[in-house]
């Protein structure tokens, strides 16, 4: 069966995945609205300014440590009966956007990118909704990589 790590990182699965997670950033940024959606996708127009392909780049370079933050919450998905991964998910999602987020969080502090820094900085205090609104998102992109039981 395998971990959720080894199911993602896997060779012939890993590059699908990178690619399906940087469409998921784009489709959640492009669907913020109002003055906090205006600031997300200001700011991810820095992050993607800095250096063409950045977001595919950080996803495969981070895929490892999401998928061990979320081997948790997905080995009791695995040994729970009945429930689709994606609701699963939804009802974990606080849980779920702070394994991801202490990831980004940790990486942001040791970033040597002043600007990139300062941008994640600014709207991290409002990330944790955000993340969660893109767990039904995520969840689907799992079941679809990481299988069914």
């Amino acid at each position: 069966m395998g971990t959720l790590q080894e199911k993602l990182c896997a060779p012939a699965v890993r590059p699908q995945v990178v690619s399906d997670c940087a469409r998921l950033i784009d489709e959640e940024v492009s669907s913020k609205s109002g003055f906090s959606g205006l600031a997300i996708k200001g700011a991810f127009a820095v992050v993607k300014a800095v250096k063409h392909g950045i977001v595919p780049e950080v996803v495969d370079s981070m895929l490892p440590n999401f998928a061990e933050k979320l081997e948790p919450i997905y080995a009791a998905w695995l040994a729970s009966p009945g429930e689709a991964l994606p609701s699963y998910f939804q009802k974990r999602s606080g849980e779920v956007a702070e394994a991801l987020l202490s990831i980004t969080d940790d990486r942001s502090k040791k970033s040597q990118n002043a600007t990139l820094r300062k941008t994640y900085e600014k709207l991290r205090p409002t990330g944790k909704s955000h993340v969660e609104q893109a767990v039904p998102r995520l969840g689907k992109l799992l079941e679809k990589h990481a299988g069914t039981r």
